[in-house]
């Protein structure tokens, strides 16, 4: 796995409430269209007067959505959520490109769609599944020089960006009607769905932008049930916060998925403070859940070789006893 840098982290974050509790563990957001993901996060941050929270990948403000929202602790785990394959249900306005590569930009270029038929589509499709290289659009957070590269957009600009490696394990119509294209698309970290409808629509011939994104998975949360931001504080104003709270998942279940080793109890203390111990696993270079004989998670570990495990990411600070 590839670590993510600092400032990848730190984009995700909300900055630290000082008067704010500790609270741990995640909320499965169902992001409304308009609000940009910081700005949801900060909502919930607020209504649970949460000291530390960030969120797991951005949604465009157009997009609606699962947005995975982690608090406390569980913000030590955000690099395996950010980098977990997604699913999104997109719908692509055929015939027309914008500057955004979706219905907020203004439109550029328009072209009659042609007749399509199911399988003119489908060859299509099947050039854009697999492994790939996608160039990111220029209305994007990713950075050029310091700055991103949706300001230097604004200003009329455009810069070359170096492609990167995506995947884009399924690709499927769900319903194409007139100018329409519904698309399921499960695919790797850092797939833009703007460009891929844009690559679409060009391979197509009559170009086309984003109409509507839905995400509807991340990781290990699939067909998970989500709350709508109003929702939640509704529920806030009438039961009070604490039933916010109960919605909270526990941090294991952002790691649902990855193998798990337990360590003895007289063990778990140096593991907690950085230290490799033995474990019954062989799996040399193997990422794992490390949990104490009582079933706590402690954090991520690498399998060693010697039947040991070392810490990646500690979740759990233990004081030598003695």
């Amino acid at each position: 796995m590839r670590w993510l840098s600092v400032s990848q982290r730190i984009d995700c974050l909300v900055p630290r409430r000082r008067n704010g509790r500790d609270i741990d563990g995640i909320l499965l957001l169902d992001k409304p269209e308009g609000i940009s993901s910081n700005h949801a996060l900060r909502r919930v941050s607020r209504l649970l007067n949460a000291r530390k929270g960030g969120h797991t990948g951005s949604l465009d403000p157009l997009a609606t959505g699962l947005l995975v929202l982690c608090f406390g602790r569980a913000t030590r785990i955000s690099e395996w959520l950010l980098g977990a394959e997604k699913t999104y249900l997109t719908t692509a306005h055929l015939g027309a490109t914008t500057t955004t590569g979706d219905r907020e930009g203004e439109i550029v270029l328009e072209r009659n769609v042609p007749a399509l038929s199911d399988a003119q589509i489908e060859d299509v499709l099947a050039e854009f599944r697999g492994k790939q290289e996608q160039i990111p659009p220029m209305y994007s957070a990713l950075k050029h020089e310091g700055r991103r590269l949706y300001e230097i957009a604004r200003e009329g600009v455009e810069v070359e960006r170096p492609p990167r490696s995506i995947t884009v394990h399924e690709l499927r119509v769900e319903k194409y009607a007139g100018n329409r294209l519904s698309l399921f698309v499960r695919c790797s970290k850092g797939t833009y769905i703007r460009t891929l409808v844009g690559d679409i629509g060009e391979r197509l011939g009559c170009g086309a932008h984003v109409d509507t994104l839905r995400r509807v998975s991340l990781g290990p949360f699939k067909q998970a049930p989500m709350i709508e931001l109003e929702a939640l504080e509704r529920l806030a104003a009438s039961n009070g916060v604490s039933a916010v709270e109960a919605l909270l998942q526990p941090i294991d279940a952002g790691l649902a998925g990855w193998p798990a080793v337990t360590i003895a109890t007289e063990k778990a203390e140096y593991f907690c403070q950085g230290q490799t111990v033995p474990t019954q696993s062989d799996d040399v270079g193997a990422l794992v859940r490390v949990h104490d004989a009582q079933g706590e998670l402690l954090g991520m570990g690498e399998i060693q070789e010697e039947l040991c495990v070392a810490p990646r990411r500690l979740l759990v600070q233990r004081p030598r006893q003695g």
